[in-house]
């Protein structure tokens, strides 16, 4: 039997990944993922072994991550002056500037479509278990996917037919 710890353990490389994607910000990241382990660890006698401790984590790390968010709200925006960019910067690769503009495309997302999506896409979960660590029907799930597959094609002026190739 695997040790609470030791799955703990091999869950952190996930969840900063996620948090990193959630947040946008190393530092906060970082600090949001030590707050989800001391919750989990600090209530690991409410934690039932139905199955893998990953979503009970993932969920606590999202509950945090929207608490922070409403909290903020009621603060007011902060601005980072370090990720503001040089005036005379040149111009980056054509594939980075892709990636920088699906970033802040994906930063846009109201936060019930960009919990959706980097779940499924980041963390590779599947719709149910995704769906369970946001507390919504799979339904629910699916239908804030494409919401947010649509809102990023548009954003970023991808195609939104996939290229096809004709078969004669």
């Amino acid at each position: 039997m695997v040790d609470f710890l030791d799955e703990l353990e091999a869950c952190i490389p996930a969840l900063r990944r996620y948090a990193r994607a959630l947040t946008r910000d190393a530092d906060h990241a970082d600090d949001l993922v030590q707050d989800c382990l001391e919750r989990a660890i600090a209530r690991r006698g409410l934690f039932r072994p139905r199955g893998p401790l990953r979503p009970w984590l993932f969920t606590i790390l999202t509950n945090l991550h929207r608490n922070a968010r409403r909290t903020a709200r009621r603060r007011g925006d902060a601005v980072n002056i370090d990720i503001i960019p040089e005036i005379g910067t040149p111009a980056s690769q054509p594939g980075h500037l892709a990636l920088v503009e699906l970033d802040r495309a994906i930063g846009t997302l109201p936060l019930d479509q960009k919990e959706a999506l980097l779940l499924v896409t980041i963390e590779g979960l599947a719709y149910a278990e995704a769906a369970a660590i946001l507390g919504i029907p799979t339904g629910t799930l699916m239908s804030r996917l494409g919401r947010a597959r649509a809102s990023l094609r548009s954003l970023t002026g991808a195609s939104h037919e996939p290229h096809l190739r004709t078969v004669k």
